[in-house]
């Protein structure tokens, strides 16, 4: 009887499958301590905040407060229109986080107020 294909290859004796294997195992090791500090190192490293988005620091309170409420009310008028789209608890979810929206906005309204007083 001829055989259809060759004999294969000679392998390394150790699988990196086997349950015994210390080659499966040290991979995963490594790859884990790469992906996944751990907490001791993640503590160790100095927390550098990002400059992405930054603040003005020569901003006065009054230009953040304007700020604020103009983006609650933009927010606000977002969430509104999802509202629109949704039925049922989607929608009751979304009518409460623009009421959170919207007790928010008045409470930085009335901090600008106490900020810059109308005359």
């Amino acid at each position: 009887m001829i055989k259809p294909s060759p004999n294969p290859p000679d392998t390394d004796p150790v699988s990196p499958y086997e349950p015994d294997s210390n080659k499966l195992n040290d991979a995963a090791e490594r790859a884990l301590d790469f992906h996944f500090p751990s907490t001791a190192d993640i503590k160790a490293t100095p927390r550098t905040p990002s400059t992405l988005f930054t603040v003005d620091p020569q901003a006065t309170t009054e230009t953040l407060m304007i700020y604020l409420v103009e983006t609650l009310a933009s927010v606000d008028v977002m969430v509104h229109h999802l509202v629109d789209l949704l039925d049922g608890r989607s929608r009751n979810a979304l009518l409460g986080i623009s009421n959170s929206i919207m007790l928010a906005e008045i409470t930085a309204n009335r901090v600008l107020d106490q900020v810059n007083p109308p005359e």
